[in-house]
Parts: structure tokens; sequence; C-alpha cells
């Protein structure tokens, strides 16, 4: 199943033991396109000060009633490091905020979740040191989260012209990535909203706000209409990477 991010954003997060927040952005890292982090404004009992929750701590959403379950205390919150969520997210921090849980570092294991595919229940991790370096090299320092908020509204283009802009993203219910930018087309294709899986993408562009799609223009004007109203079903997504004569991801 795969859902909106907007559906996402501005839900209550509920502690074992309290509400905690609301979700104001998400942080997905650039390299799998996974959402590493929920963004909370947390002005209730923390002095307007933003923290992260990780998906692992996520047990349940409650669509009906707009509430995130997760298996924290609010004094875990609390005491959680302090990040200042109006810089980049250092993988120094991260390191911090993980052990603060006793979470395992997903940035050590080329897959998504830690030798998983979805967000593991937390335990001991192995001994990993913070400047271990991630498993395709990159510093130890280095952190690849940006902000889904900050990437909305970037243009689409291909290799000849711009096909649009990011409006919102669909999101895997299961494992947590994005599995689908979805691209409003009304100033090129009036009335048309179209959708692009990351793994598509060539380069993003984060100095000019773009992102390069490996897809012609024509290919994209022909591609299934995305609609909001309907469910996303394999049916649609099938005849969509049929479009594209594109390998699906689930094979």
């Amino acid at each position: 199943m795969v859902y909106r991010l907007r559906q996402l954003i501005g839900l209550h997060i509920n502690a074992s033991d309290g509400a905690i927040g609301k979700v104001k952005d998400v942080y997905f890292d650039d390299h799998s396109w996974t959402i590493r982090y929920l963004v909370l404004a947390t002005e209730t009992f923390l002095s307007d000060r933003q923290v992260l929750i990780s998906p692992v701590s996520v047990t349940s959403i409650d669509w009906d009633n707009k509430v995130v379950q997760v298996k924290l205390t609010v004094q875990q919150v609390k005491d959680s490091p302090s990040i200042d969520t109006d810089k980049p997210v250092s993988r120094q921090h991260e390191a911090d905020y993980f052990d603060h849980y006793g979470y395992p570092y997903y940035w050590t294991d080329p897959a998504i979740w830690i030798k998983a595919t979805y967000p593991m229940t937390p335990g001991k991790s192995d001994a990993v040191a913070h400047n271990a370096t991630g498993p395709r090299g990159e510093s130890p320092l280095d952190s690849r989260l940006q902000s889904a908020a900050e990437v909305t509204g970037y243009r689409l283009l291909t290799s000849a012209e711009s096909i649009g802009h990011v409006e919102d993203f669909l999101l895997d219910s299961v494992t947590w990535a994005i599995r689908y930018l979805i691209v409003d087309t009304r100033n090129w294709l009036p009335g048309k909203h179209v959708v692009i899986p990351p793994g598509w993408i060539k380069q993003v562009d984060w100095d000019d706000d773009a992102v390069h799609v490996a897809v012609s223009p024509d290919s994209v004007k022909g591609a299934p209409e995305f609609d909001s109203g309907t469910e996303f079903s394999r049916a649609y997504e099938s005849s969509l990477y049929k479009h594209y004569q594109r390998d699906p991801y689930w094979q």
C-alpha cells in the first residue's frame, strides 16, 4: 500500500503515556529515498522545540483518528538529543540520536533497514564506532538527509525540457520508501499529474531546485495519468512500468 505524504503531515504523535506533538515534515536520505525521520513540532511540552522520530519506533497509524502511535515514552522524547532542524543534520547527530534510543545505525548496512526492507524492532546493535564509514564509503560525518518540504516544488527536467514540478510524494506503508514523486505538469500538460519513481532520477541539483530524470518528454506526455481520487493499485503500477518499458521494482 502507498499513501501520499501530505496525508501524514499534521497527524498527532502519541507516545505510550501521552501526546508528544504533530508531524511537521519528514527527512529522507537521498540515496535510497527512504524516510528516516518524522520531524515533530512539540510546542505543547518542549518550548516549541522540534524533535525527530524514527519510523523504527512507529507501531501503527490510525488514519481515521489521525494518530501515529510510537513505542516511546514522553520522557524518552524529552531527553532525546537536541537537533536544530533548520540546519543540516550531521551523521554525528544521528549517531547520538540512535544511541539514545538504542537503535542500530541504518547507514552501516546496504539494506534499507539493517539487513531488512522494513524498520526493525529496536535491539542491540553490532559494535559500530561513530566514525565508521557507511556501506557506500561515505564519510562518517556526511548525512544524506533531505527535507521533503524543501524538495516539494522542485522542477522536474528531462534532458530536453522542464516537465513540471514536484507536488507530493507517494510513500510505501511497509518500508517507508518513497515509491514515487507526484509531478504536476499543468504548466506543460494542462490538468495532468504523473508519477516518477526515484530510481529514474539521474541527478538532483540541490542548488538550482531541480530534479533531472531519465525519461523523455514524449513518454511523459503519454504516461498513465495519476488520479489521487482513485485507488493506487498494482494494476496502475504495472501499466506505468509497461508504458515506460521498465522492469517494475517488485520484480
